[in-house]
C-alpha cells in the first residue's frame, strides 16, 4: 500500500477558492494537514462585485472536518496582502496555487481596451503580484511550491478568447522562468492547464459534461506537484476527467536556408518549406540554451562552408566535431593497481554491510571465500569517460555529459588484488537529435588475459542534429521485463552518507557531495552515484538467484533514468527467464525508476567455467579449431576486426541436440572469443554438427553446398558469411 500524501506543517494559499476548482483544492489541502489561506474576492465571472460568503463557506467546510483555515477578502492585485494573512495567521507561506480567474469573452473585433486589461490584471499581472510578495519568504526557507493555472485556449487558442489566451500562455512563460530562478532554492513552479466544471466552463459547456468534469478530478494533480517529495519542475500538464497528460514542445531538425556569402530569399524559404515543416526525428529541446544551441551550429556549419541539411548524412557536426575521426579511436591505456582494500571499500560503497553475515566474503579479507563483487568490474574501466576529451574529432561539453546506459561483462572472475589494464575505443558516434550519443568500449586486461569487457552509454545534451545515423548495431541494447508480477524483490535502505562513501572508489564528481554543485544542477541535495545503484541491484540479482557465488555472473545492462537520493530505499524488482534475470529498480518512498531495461545474464549453475581460453575436454572436434581460433584473435584481433567488423554467433550440435555455442567478436575492440551465445545480437549466427563444421574448416564440404542442402543454418546477414574465410582459412590450420 503506498504512503498517504500529507502536508502537515505546511502553509497553502488558494486564490479563487470560494468555488470550483479553488474550493477542491483548498478542502482537499485541509484534508492532509495543511494550514489554509482561502482567498476570493466573492465577485462574478466578469470580475464585478464583491462578497465575503464564498471565501468563508470553504473556511468552514475546512474546519467542520477539524482543519485550519481563514479567509482573504482581497483582489489578487494586492498581492501583499494575500500573502501577509498567511503570516499573521500561520507564520509562514510554502505552496501558492494561482488559481483566480474571470472571463471576458469577445470576437477579437470587439475586444475594448477593458476587456483586455481586465483579464491580463487578473490572471497575468494578479498570479505575479502574489507569487512575488510569496517569493523571498521561500527563498529564505529554501522551500516553495508554485502552481500557475494556464488553459487549452492558452496552449491551442479559441475564438472568443483572444485576451484569455495571451494572458493564459504568458503564465506558462512566468512559470518557466521561476522554475529556473527559484531551482537552486527548492522552489518548484508548474503549470496545469484543467478542464473541469467551474463558473467559467459552465457558460460554454452543456450540463452532462459539466458533470462528467468534475473539479475533485484535478485536485489530486495539483496536490501532488505541491508536495515536498514531487520533483517535478518547469512542468506543463493537461488534467480533466480522470486523465492527465504532460505537454512538451517539439521541433523540427529544420533547413539551413542560408550558404557562407550570401543571402537568405523568400525563394529558398519557399523551395525548401517541406524540409522545414518535416517533424521526422524532430528534437525536443527543454531548456533555452538547447534551442540556441541550433544557432550556434548553424552559425559553425555557414562560417566553415557546411551548407548541407541537418537531415542529410554529413559527417562533420555543427559544433566543429567529426565523428568520422573519433569512431575507432583508441585511447591511452589506463593502469589501475588496487588491493584488497579498494574491493571492501566498494562493497561498503554498494551498500554491504556486517549486519548481513552473508556479506562478510566480500568484507573481510581474512575469509576462506574472500571475493570481489562482479560489479567492481566497472572501477578499472570509469576514468576512460575523463578521457574522451582526447578524442580528435569530438568537442564536447563536460557539464551537459549524461551517463545514460552501461553494459559490463565479466571473462572470469575479478582478483581480489592487483594491477589491471584498460583499453578503450570509440565504437560509434550517434546523432540523437538533442544529444550526441557515444559508445565507449572498454576492454580490461591482466597480464594480457581479457578480465571484463564495459561498454559505456554517454549522452552529450545539445550536440546533435548534425546528420548522423541514429542507431548502432554495435549498442548493447536494454530488454523490457516480462509483463507480469516480479517473481522477487528486494528493498535496501541507503545511508545518508552513501554517496559520501562510494565516491571514494573513484568517481570524485562534486555532484554527489556538494549542496551548492548539487543545487546548480537542479537538485534539492547532492544525488546518488548511478552506478552506486547498479551496483546495488547487481548484488541483489546475484543474492536472490546465484547465492552470492561471483563464478555465476556474466554480464548485466543497465538504463538510468531518474537520481536517487542518499537515504531513500532502493527496490530492486526481478524476473528470471532461464540464465536471464531481468530487473528494475525503483525508489521505494516515491516509485520513481531509476534503472530500467536492466538484465543480468548468469551462468548456469554446472558452468563454472568462464575463461574464453581454450576449452575443457568434451568430445567435440570443434573445439580444437576454435581454441586455434581464439589464440589467432589475440594475436593478429585488430587486424581482424578492420578487415571483418562483424560479430559471428555458432551453435555446434551433437546427436541433434546443441553441444556447444561460441560467439566470435571481430567488432568491438581487438577482437575476442568467447563461449556461449552472445549476449547482444549477432550479426549472423550459424548452426551446423560438429562433424559438418569440420568438413567445412578442412575443405573437404562446400559451405554453399552444405547451406542448400541444409546442413548448415543461417541467422541474420548471410553475406557477412563470405567474411568467414579471413577466420576458417588463414586462421584455423591445426
Amino acid at each position: 500500500m503506498s504512503v498517504p500524501l500529507t502536508f502537515t506543517g505546511r502553509v497553502v494559499l488558494v486564490t479563487g477558492a470560494g468555488g470550483g476548482l479553488g474550493r477542491e483544492y483548498a478542502l482537499a489541502f485541509g484534508e492532509r494537514g495543511a494550514a489554509v489561506v482561502v482567498n476570493d474576492l466573492g465577485g462574478d465571472i466578469k470580475g464585478g462585485g464583491k462578497s465575503s460568503a464564498a471565501a468563508d463557506r470553504v473556511v468552514e467546510e475546512i474546519r467542520a472536518k477539524g482543519g485550519k483555515a481563514v479567509a482573504n477578502y482581497d483582489s489578487v492585485e494586492d498581492g501583499e496582502k494575500l500573502i501577509q494573512t498567511a503570516l499573521d495567521a500561520f507564520g509562514r507561506i510554502d505552496i501558492v496555487v494561482n488559481n483566480a480567474g474571470i472571463l471576458r469573452d469577445r470576437s477579437f473585433a470587439r475586444t475594448s481596451d477593458l476587456d483586455w486589461d481586465l483579464i491580463h490584471r487578473v490572471h497575468l499581472r494578479g498570479s505575479f503580484l502574489v507569487t512575488r510578495a510569496a517569493w523571498n519568504h521561500m527563498k529564505n526557507q529554501k522551500f516553495g511550491r508554485i502552481i500557475m493555472t494556464s488553459s487549452a485556449a492558452g496552449i491551442y487558442g479559441n475564438f472568443g478568447q483572444a485576451n484569455y489566451s495571451a494572458a493564459k500562455l504568458g503564465l506558462l512563460g512566468l512559470a518557466n522562468t521561476l522554475a529556473i530562478e527559484g531551482q537552486k532554492y527548492n522552489i518548484h513552479c508548474n503549470t496545469i492547464a484543467p478542464t473541469a466544471g467551474s463558473r467559467l466552463t459552465e457558460t460554454v459547456m452543456p450540463p452532462d459534461l459539466l458533470e462528467s468534469l468534475k473539479a475533485e478530478y484535478v485536485a489530486p494533480l495539483v496536490l501532488w506537484l505541491c508536495h515536498e517529495s514531487c520533483q517535478e519542475n518547469s512542468g506543463l500538464f493537461e488534467v480533466g476527467a480522470g486523465w492527465i497528460g504532460k505537454l512538451r514542445w517539439e521541433r523540427s531538425l529544420g533547413r539551413i536556408v542560408r550558404q557562407t556569402n550570401q543571402m537568405v530569399t523568400p525563394e529558398s524559404v519557399r523551395d525548401t518549406w517541406s524540409e522545414i515543416c518535416d517533424f521526422t526525428d524532430a528534437t525536443k529541446p527543454a531548456s533555452i540554451q538547447e534551442s540556441l544551441q541550433t544557432l550556434v551550429d548553424v552559425l559553425s556549419r555557414v562560417d566553415t562552408g557546411i551548407t548541407a541539411n541537418p537531415t542529410s548524412a554529413v559527417s562533420i557536426t555543427a559544433a566543429g566535431t567529426n565523428p568520422s575521426a573519433a569512431i575507432g579511436h583508441t585511447l591511452a591505456e589506463m593502469n589501475f593497481t588496487y588491493t584488497h582494500m579498494n574491493c571492501i571499500l566498494y562493497a561498503l560503497g554498494v551498500g554491504m554491510s556486517t549486519k548481513d553475515p552473508h556479506h562478510l566474503k566480500f568484507l573481510f579479507e581474512g575469509h576462506e571465500d574472500f571475493s570481489v563483487l562482479p560489479t567492481f568490474g566497472v572501477i578499472p574501466a570509469q576514468s576512460s569517460m575523463m578521457g574522451l576529451s582526447s578524442v580528435p574529432g569530438l568537442d564536447i561539453d563536460f557539464t551537459r555529459l549524461l551517463h545514460g546506459e552501461q553494459y559490463m561483462e565479466l571473462f572470469k572472475p575479478l582478483p581480489t588484488s592487483g594491477t589491471l589494464s584498460s583499453k578503450a575505443t570509440v565504437a560509434d558516434v550517434l546523432d540523437k537529435g538533442s544529444g550526441m550519443l557515444i559508445l565507449l568500449d572498454v576492454h580490461t586486461y591482466s597480464g594480457g588475459e581479457l578480465l571484463c569487457y564495459n561498454q559505456f552509454s554517454v549522452f552529450i545534451v545539445g550536440s546533435g542534429g548534425f546528420g548522423g545515423k541514429r542507431t548502432s548495431q554495435k549498442v548493447m541494447v536494454t530488454a523490457d521485463p516480462p509483463n507480469r508480477a516480479p517473481d522477487a524483490v528486494i528493498v535496501d535502505e541507503t545511508s545518508k552518507d552513501q554517496a559520501a562513501l562510494y565516491r571514494l572508489s573513484g568517481d570524485w564528481n562534486p555532484l554527489h557531495i556538494d549542496p551548492s554543485f548539487a543545487a546548480m544542477g537542479g537538485f534539492k541535495s547532492p544525488i546518488l552515484h548511478g552506478l552506486c545503484s547498479f551496483g546495488f541491484a547487481a548484488r541483489h540479482v546475484l543474492k536472490q538467484y546465484a547465492g552470492s557465488d561471483v563464478s555465476r555472473f556474466k554480464s548485466i545492462k543497465v538504463r538510468f533514468v531518474k537520481p536517487v537520493y542518499p537515504g531513500q530505499s532502493l527496490q530492486t524488482e526481478m524476473w528470471k527467464e532461464g540464465n536471464r534475470v531481468h530487473l528494475q529498480c525503483k525508489v521505494k518512498e516515491t516509485g520513481g525508476v531509476v534503472l530500467s531495461g536492466a538484465y543480468i545474464d548468469l551462468h548456469a549453475a554446472a558452468d563454472t567455467s568462464m575463461s574464453a581460453g581454450p576449452p575443457q575436454p568434451a568430445g567435440l572436434q570443434s573445439d580444437l579449431v576454435f581454441a586455434e581460433i581464439g589464440r589467432r584473435i589475440k594475436d593478429a584481433g585488430a587486424e581482424l576486426v578492420k578487415k571483418v567488423n562483424a560479430v559471428f554467433g555458432w551453435e555446434i550440435t551433437k546427436d541433434g541436440k546443441t553441444a556447444r555455442e561460441w560467439t566470435i567478436d571481430l567488432k568491438t575492440g581487438s577482437g575476442s572469443l568467447h563461449k556461449g551465445a552472445y549476449t547482444g545480437k549477432a550479426d549472423v549466427t550459424f548452426t551446423v554438427t560438429d562433424e559438418d563444421f569440420m568438413e567445412v574448416v578442412l575443405g573437404k564440404l562446400n559451405p554453399q553446398k552444405a547451406f542448400f542442402a541444409g546442413k548448415l543454418k543461417v541467422r541474420g546477414n548471410i553475406m557477412l558469411s563470405q567474411k568467414l574465410e579471413a577466420i576458417l582459412k588463414d586462421h584455423a590450420k591445426l
